[in-house]
């Protein structure tokens, strides 16, 4: 059997099993998510940063739908391109991904159905790849006994993550599996480490990211307008995944869903301040929306 292993266990998440199960009870909200929330969750956008700065928002994420949905049978992840150079969406096409929780097993026939619709079966794509890998554990700990189909979605020409999101919405709608998409992307990257900071690298900044760039990408995702999400992110720079997040809006439209909910939104100069008492000139954003 094919097995991607971990390559981040230990940086971005607990490198041991009880470090890993530790650092889930700790992200996880103590009590049930009082937002009103969809009858049933098709779609989220979680971030993809270490536990210790996005873990809580990513983890409410599949908190949400495990208070729906109970159980779900496959997570389509969209992952971000950090490393791939393709222009279609890139699929792991068998076997299973290890985290320090054990394995999860890829949905092959779901998979090949994908591979149909024009993504292209490339494991080594994905060997260094973590924008997908951070989220495996919460899946593991919340929905043992579910499935992943793994997909980096670099952007592309033409608006394909928009028409192939489509494609994986009506395929969902018109099947009997039990699958929830999932996108993988941070926010705003903003300072001089990253090279964009228009408004300055103070606290000024800092706060315009937030409050401004980030929410330019948030209004356009809870209004589920995928084309215009794909489009203005590329001009914005206010996300690292916005193929994956425009895909999976686009699929949650065609499964039924009218509009996206808002669960959380923070960023890392935030979570320095709260954890550490320290200031920062430099942020990265992240929310949890669930559609």
């Amino acid at each position: 059997m094919m097995i991607r292993k971990p390559t981040v266990a230990g940086q971005f998440y607990g490198g041991s099993q009880q470090e890993c199960l530790d650092e889930i009870v700790e992200c996880l909200p103590a009590d049930l998510i009082k937002t009103e929330l969809p009858a049933r969750i098709v779609a989220g956008i979680v971030p993809h940063a270490g536990w210790l700065f996005s873990g809580k928002a990513a983890a409410l994420v599949f908190a949400a739908v495990k208070q729906v949905n109970k159980a779900v049978d496959t997570f389509i992840v969209f992952g971000a391109s950090h490393r791939c150079y393709e222009t279609c969406p890139v699929i792991y096409p068998g076997g299973a991904w290890e985290t320090p929780l054990g394995r999860i097993l890829i949905d092959e026939p779901l998979t090949q159905e994908l591979i149909q619709l024009g993504a292209k079966p490339n494991a080594e794509a994905h060997r260094y790849e973590h924008s997908i890998e951070v989220q495996i554990p919460f899946i593991q700990y919340l929905f043992p006994s579910a499935k992943l189909v793994a997909v980096i979605m670099p952007p592309g020409p033409e608006r394909y993550e928009c028409v192939f999101g489509r494609k994986v919405g009506a395929l969902l709608k018109d099947s009997c599996v039990n699958a929830v998409c999932i996108a993988s992307t941070d926010l705003t990257h903003y300072g001089p480490r990253y090279g964009f900071y228009p408004q300055g690298s103070g606290a000024e900044g800092i706060a315009w990211a937030h409050e401004v760039n980030d929410m330019k990408f948030i209004e356009s995702a809870l209004k589920m307008d995928a084309e215009h999400l794909a489009e203005s992110s590329l001009r914005n720079e206010n996300a690292c995944g916005p193929a994956a997040a425009a895909a999976a809006v686009a699929a949650a439209e065609v499964a039924g869903s009218k509009k996206g909910i808002l669960l959380a939104h923070t960023n890392s100069a935030e979570v320095m301040q709260s954890h550490y008492h320290q200031s920062s000139s430099e942020s990265v954003g992240y929310a949890a929306i669930v559609f």
